[in-house]
């Protein structure tokens, strides 16, 4: 998962079968400081993203997987959530499991 500004929208005069009504976006990837990185690409959007919003996209068969009542179609990227807040933590987490009971078991 990745976050991702939306910039703008790609019109298509042809889709492929089954993606007929599916709004594709061009998002502008971006870092968990909300910096841009890479080049900015296209998703398909299914949570009604506007200019300006900030989405989680997800990638591979993860975005194909997220269509809705579609069972196949070749979509490597997909807006699946809307920022609304973002909390980044300072925090250092501790990830070694030891022997025993922990806090993540």
């Amino acid at each position: 998962m990745q976050f991702a500004r939306v910039k703008g929208t790609a019109i298509c005069t042809q889709k492929y079968p089954g993606m007929e009504g599916l709004k594709l976006l061009v998002v502008q990837p971006l870092n968990k400081h909300l910096q841009p990185i890479g080049a900015m690409q296209v998703a398909v959007d299914v949570v009604q993203a506007g200019p300006g919003d900030v989405c989680v996209t997800v990638r591979s068969r993860e975005a194909a997987l997220a269509m809705p009542e579609i069972k196949f179609v070749p979509v490597d990227l997909a807006l699946i959530g809307l920022v609304d807040e973002l909390e980044i933590s300072s925090e250092k987490f501790d990830t070694i499991l030891k022997k025993g009971w922990n806090k993540f078991t």
